[in-house]
């Protein structure tokens, strides 16, 4: 059954006033009332999961001012993506805990940058057990929406996230099924395996607006469906049963035409729930840098647009949860 209104889903906590996945960022997501955060989670080289968005953390952390992991920086090739940098699978925890955080876009949030190196990095059940004294200390509850990253990747590499995310969800009571739980993946297989150990949780498919699944990439080579395909009624089909839902670039709901305008709501929502499928959209941001070009105003990318009006088109596609890096102009918009 479709919601009325949308989940409201801190996506990396509150990235637009903290650094992305930092204690501050999910501290200020909750606080300002959202129905879920969003953790992404990649792998030490001792399994550890940490919250990071990706792998390669040059961005993110003040790795490159410690002399002593100068020699980790390196090349890699992620996802068919080559990357340079320092990769948490060549760290342990021990050795990622003495690292800092920092905000990955400082040219457009340069006051959440006034709060870099301040913090540590987070392992997954760091954010799993606040997110449950959060829920208690308000009385609601509060669920995680848990991005599984890289999988494939991973375990090519010998590091398998699935009996980590077990383990740490069974540590930490999360595997129960008592609190919103919902696991998130660009890739099927790795949701697949999840779901045929038993996790009780919502599962959800994410899709790019262009290409293709990386583990499918791997199975089928040029046979693989792209995201767009899958994102089609017949693509849509045969998700039935497989997953609980999609979660999809707002691209693919704001339809924007050649000029940038917004066309849509394009009719994947509602072909989605024609199918009972539950519809996510990613990312409702309000800065100019990130709005479609019919929509932004004066003041350059780091300058408000007229987000409400780009945010009113995915409102009216019905769609069940909007992920938002600011909480406060989420609720406001998508509840209020």
């Amino acid at each position: 059954m479709p919601r009325r209104l949308p989940l409201v889903i801190g996506h990396r906590g509150a990235p637009g006033y903290r650094p992305e996945h930092s204690r501050s960022s999910y501290d200020l997501a909750v606080e300002l009332g959202v129905d879920a955060v969003e953790p992404d989670i990649v792998a030490t080289r001792d399994g550890v999961l940490v919250v990071r968005h990706e792998n390669e953390i040059s961005g993110t952390t003040n790795v490159a001012d410690h002399p002593e992991f100068a020699d980790r920086r390196t090349t890699k090739t992620v996802d068919g993506v080559k990357l340079t940098g320092w990769f948490t699978e060549d760290f342990t925890w021990g050795e990622l805990s003495t690292l800092l955080v920092r905000e990955r876009i400082p040219h457009i949030r340069p006051r959440s940058a006034t709060f870099d190196d301040s913090q540590p990095i987070l392992r997954l059940v760091d954010v799993l057990e606040l997110v449950r004294a959060a829920s208690l200390e308000q009385g609601r509850e509060i669920g995680v929406v848990l991005e599984v990253k890289h999988a494939t990747y991973f375990e090519r590499i010998g590091l398998d996230l699935v009996p980590m995310i077990l383990a740490d969800l069974r540590a930490t009571g999360w595997d129960t099924g008592d609190l919103p739980l919902v696991v998130e993946a660009f890739e099927s297989t790795v949701l697949r395996r999840l779901r045929e150990a038993g996790l009780a949780a919502t599962y959800i498919y994410l899709l790019e607006a262009k290409g293709t699944a990386f583990d499918l990439q791997m199975a089928l080579g040029d046979a693989a469906p792209t995201y767009p395909a899958t994102a089609t009624p017949g693509g849509l089909d045969r998700l039935v049963g497989a997953v609980d839902g999609i979660s999809v670039d707002k691209r693919m709901i704001l339809a924007p035409d050649r000029m940038g305008r917004a066309t849509g709501p394009s009719p994947i929502v509602a072909d989605a729930h024609e199918r009972g499928l539950q519809v996510f959209t990613w990312t409702a941001r309000p800065e100019n840098g990130f709005l479609l070009k019919g929509f932004r105003g004066p003041g350059g990318k780091p300058a408000f647009g007229d987000y409400e009006a780009e945010w009113d088109v995915i409102l009216r596609s019905g769609v069940d949860g909007v992920f938002v890096d600011h909480p406060d102009l989420g609720l406001a918009f998508f509840r209020e």
